[in-house]
């Protein structure tokens, strides 16, 4: 039986939390990884839109978008029980307005006529309610890492990254003790090893 091949962009955050997920469920993969400015034929063959990650499976089945590879992989064996520990809500706020204003906030340049201090503060609203809900809690559904963190974590320390000193004189010491608890974790030093580009033989 072929094994599953993963498309993937080491600095890429969708490309992050699919690695983190297939990480720990164990999940047997060929990694190849990608230069979005030199994308390879075949991944376009099986991904015409061109963005990472892809996960081809064993089978043949094509997964285009990283919440689906995480969960294809943590159906096969989910040994921290992260579907347990999901929230579907937390996912649209990341996925959708969070995301929006990070773009806004660290890409500027790439947009018409856009305020990034604005889509900093809005963007500041929504980790506002990510750390009153980890002033209760560790993780952002429970004692424990789960879905939730795994899938919201890349895009929060992006968002860290744009301006670090800011970020940290910012009043959000859950937040930022999660986040340094999931960027010092064997799991994600892990997936972050550096790979050359993949080619075809």
């Amino acid at each position: 039986m072929a094994e599953a091949v993963l498309y993937s962009f080491r600095r890429c955050p969708y490309a992050m939390r699919a690695r983190m997920a297939l990480s720990v469920s164990g999940a047997r993969y060929d990694h190849r990884e990608v230069v979005l400015r030199d994308k390879p034929a075949e991944m376009l063959a099986v991904s015409p839109k061109g963005t990472v990650p892809v996960l081809v499976t064993e089978h043949g089945a094509v997964l285009e978008e990283s919440l689906d590879i995480m969960r294809w992989a943590l159906g096969r064996s989910d040994p921290e029980s992260w579907l347990a520990r999901h929230d579907e809500a937390l996912l649209e706020a990341n996925d959708g307005p969070f995301k929006h204003h990070l773009d806004r906030y660290k890409y500027a340049t790439r947009y018409d006529d856009v305020d990034p201090e604005e889509h900093r503060a809005a963007a500041l609203e929504i980790l506002q309610r990510l750390e009153a809900r980890l002033a209760a809690s560790a993780f952002l559904c429970g004692d424990a890492r789960g879905f939730a963190d795994i899938a919201i974590f890349p895009f929060i320390r992006q968002f860290a990254n744009a301006d670090r000193t800011w970020f940290d004189a910012q009043d959000l010491p859950s937040l930022q003790a999660w986040l340094a608890a999931l960027i010092e974790s064997d799991l994600f030093s892990g997936v972050m090893h550096k790979h050359p580009q993949w080619r075809s033989a």
